[in-house]
């Protein structure tokens, strides 16, 4: 690593999410990467966002013409040219909490995009066997709420869903399924260790009636605590979001990691 700065890269559009979450993970980031850094995000909106977060519009998707649909705009990070940014960058979205060091994100990448295992963040799912071929395909799956990449040293994702976007939507469910299928074509999809990136819902809260008996709590070596499903971060924080027969409990840890 030398002593050029790394890019920590995050999105936000709509009113979903807002400055507060921004600036919240800006700190985040700042508390827990000790490596030279900027914080970027691309927004329609820079209301409220910490001075100290350098902003850019939201990238264009580029459709043809009478093409509208840009949920899947989160691909436009694979741009040629993105704004003139370059280099080794780390997308995070907005609805997670860094728990731990993030420097060894930055490590031994290999020119590869490197995710999260999607299939890591949920429970295991034996009907899928029924349809080996698919099953085999969802396991590869990387999800994009965490990933490392080179700026504009994998256009070719974007480019390819750009030619025809119907297709894409038509054989992928969601963006980060097409967004692995691609990668993996070309050998460049790698995925963070177990443990690095993990489920709120799935491995800090006790399984079933367990919730009733103890809190959530952080596994160890967990540098990030993502919301797969449901609950989502803004009912976890404050201990909402739970079930008849999955009580959330005390979550003071996981919100004093959020807001610092």
């Amino acid at each position: 690593m030398t002593d050029t700065p790394v890019t920590i890269l995050t999105m936000k559009w709509g009113t979903l999410y807002g400055a507060r979450e921004v600036n919240n993970l800006y700190r985040g980031v700042a508390r827990h990467l000790s490596i030279p850094h900027r914080f970027v995000c691309f927004t329609d909106d820079t209301t409220g966002i910490d001075p100290g977060v350098v902003t850019y519009p939201l990238p264009e998707l580029k459709l043809a013409q009478g093409q509208t649909d840009t949920r899947w705009r989160k691909l436009t990070l694979f741009s040629k040219d993105l704004f003139g940014l370059s280099g080794p960058a780390l997308f995070l979205d907005l609805d997670l909490v860094i728990t731990g060091p993030l420097d060894p994100f930055f490590d031994n990448t290999d020119g590869a995009v490197t995710m999260i295992r999607d299939d890591t963040l949920f429970r295991p799912k034996p009907l899928r066997r029924i349809n080996p071929e698919r099953d085999a395909f969802l396991a590869s799956v990387g999800n994009s709420s965490v990933f490392h990449y080179e700026i504009g040293a994998h256009s070719y994702v974007l480019d390819n869903y750009v030619a025809d976007p119907e297709d894409a939507m038509r054989r992928y469910e969601i963006s980060q399924q097409f967004q692995s299928a691609q990668l993996a074509a070309k050998g460049n999809l790698k995925y963070w260790p177990d443990g690095w990136c993990v489920s709120f819902k799935n491995h800090c809260v006790p399984r079933n009636f367990a919730s009733y008996f103890a809190d959530p709590s952080l596994p160890d070596g967990a540098r990030i605590v993502v919301f797969a499903g449901s609950p989502k971060m803004s009912d976890a924080l404050y201990g909402k979001g739970g079930t008849w027969y999955r009580r959330i409990g005390n979550v003071d840890w996981l919100r004093k990691a959020w807001e610092g």
